[in-house]
């Protein structure tokens, strides 16, 4: 049995009806539609991504799955990944960089982002003694920022990782976000070459992100349909017990009318402090740990325009630092990404904006029309926009998205090692090793291969 029908639970779903057609594999997903921030809504006529609009290329498990759920034909790549800063009232070319730390400092100088003080700062990369964590764990922020200097961290560190996490820089693991980079500091004294290093393997040459047509948002229905596991919504798990056999029961439904599902085992696929409060009995020291992970909320505000109507722009978007002070943190040109949106326009742009962060939920508290209006308010002083849009969409994500603090990996460590002395338990989610599609379909694959050991022999 699998416990959440996000995209985690269903990449489960999948891989244990491959590893084992034998077995009945059930899904339970406590709200009335599968897919969880995967998802798509008719905007102006065009159906698109109202959550993830893409998933990183150079990692396969993503665009794997799409294929082998029937979607193989559908894989697509955006049409520009050119992005812009909205830096000191400009939209400014973003320099190159790995999750915002400098790969070139001759780009970076060229994109007039850092000030010339930043800039010798951000140089002494190259000529301070080498880094060494010995081991230890520590922020993104603080690690960038003892390298490059402030400026580097606040203009572009931070909208790089608002965008993937919606957190903040000096809260963030290192080891957790740029684990790559944290393994080469051994070798290389300047962590700016770590970072292009780490960019430069076997992957460099793929594009870095894709998308499928109609949205990504379609991938939770085709992984369901093709994989053959029996998936039931409205369906939420409120307890889970060991029975003394070794299987399990799960009590699911309202507290009026419960049910008992008896299972031989069962992945937890959902957000860390559900997956706590079910594991609160039987693996309380992962129950604790998970409970302790904190998680941000954030809000797409997705406009559609007449084309006639919306001002000539480049490249696919812009990312907004925090020091800016400004109500987005980022915007996304959709029709300019990718050709399906525009092509499916006919006569009208859609276009996005993301707000907000990490323990700043206050901000969300708005009503819709105010969300709509805040990101109008901004794109005016970006790009010029002066009308109003013929159609929006506000999708809020509340907890969507968890911080992984310093020390993440060790929390996470121990999570999976009290999980694992129960037997017949596993876990995975965006909690774990990774907040994109990709990664999430790996921790999926992981708890499967734990799990099929304690699965009963074929008949």
């Amino acid at each position: 049995m699998i416990i959440g029908g996000g995209i985690s639970g269903l990449a489960a779903a999948a891989r244990l009806c491959e590893e084992r057609p034998d077995v009945e594999v059930v899904v339970l997903e406590g709200s009335d539609q599968i897919g969880g921030k995967l998802r798509t809504a008719e905007i102006g006529g065009v159906r698109v991504d109202i959550g993830a609009e893409a998933m990183l290329n150079r990692r396969p498990e993503g665009v794997a799955l799409a294929r082998t759920s029937g979607l193989a034909d559908d894989v697509v790549y955006p049409a520009t990944t050119t992005a812009s800063l909205w830096n000191r009232g400009e939209l400014l070319p973003m320099p190159r960089t790995m999750m915002g730390i400098p790969t070139d400092l001759r780009a970076l100088a060229e994109s007039g982002v850092i000030s010339k003080a930043g800039l010798a700062r951000a140089a002494m990369d190259t000529v301070l003694p080498a880094t060494s964590l010995d081991g230890r764990d520590t922020s993104i922020g603080a690690l960038v920022e003892e390298r490059f200097g402030k400026e580097v961290v606040d203009r572009l560190v931070e909208p790089l990782l608002g965008g993937v996490y919606a957190g903040h820089a000096r809260e963030i693991s290192a080891r957790a976000a740029v684990p790559q980079v944290v393994a080469l500091l051994d070798r290389d004294r300047s962590l700016g070459k770590a970072a292009a290093r780490a960019t430069a393997g076997p992957a460099s040459d793929l594009p870095v992100f894709a998308g499928i047509s109609g949205g990504i948002g379609r991938l939770p229905d085709a992984v369901a349909a093709s994989c053959g596991a029996r998936i039931e919504t409205d369906a939420t798990a409120r307890d889970l017990a060991r029975r003394q056999d070794g299987g399990w029961t799960v009590v699911v439904g309202s507290t009026a009318e419960p049910r008992l599902v008896q299972a031989d085992a069962v992945i937890v696929a959902t957000p860390a402090r559900t997956t706590a409060r079910l594991l609160s009995d039987v693996a309380p020291n992962a129950a604790l740990e998970l409970a302790r992970i904190e998680y941000a909320s954030v809000a797409l505000v997705t406009m559609a325009f007449a084309v006639r109507d919306f001002p000539a722009v480049i490249g696919s978007g812009f990312l907004v630092p925090p020091v800016e002070k400004r109500a987005i943190k980022a915007a996304t040109f959709s029709f300019a990404k990718w050709d399906w949106v525009r092509q499916a326009g006919d006569g009208v742009v859609v276009m996005r904006c993301s707000l907000g962060r990490h323990r700043e939920e206050h901000q969300l508290q708005q009503d819709d029309a105010e969300l709509v209006q805040l990101a109008l308010a901004d794109l005016a002083d970006a790009i010029g926009l002066s009308v109003r849009p013929i159609d929006s969409h506000v999708q809020r994500w509340g907890g969507g998205l968890p911080q992984y603090a310093v020390g993440h990996l060790d929390r996470i460590a121990a999570v999976r090692a009290d999980v694992a002395r129960v037997g017949g338990l596993a876990v995975c989610g965006a909690a774990y090793d990774g907040l994109g599609i990709p990664a999430c379909i790996a921790s999926a694959h992981a708890a499967v291969a734990a799990l099929l050991p304690d699965l009963p022999a074929p008949a």
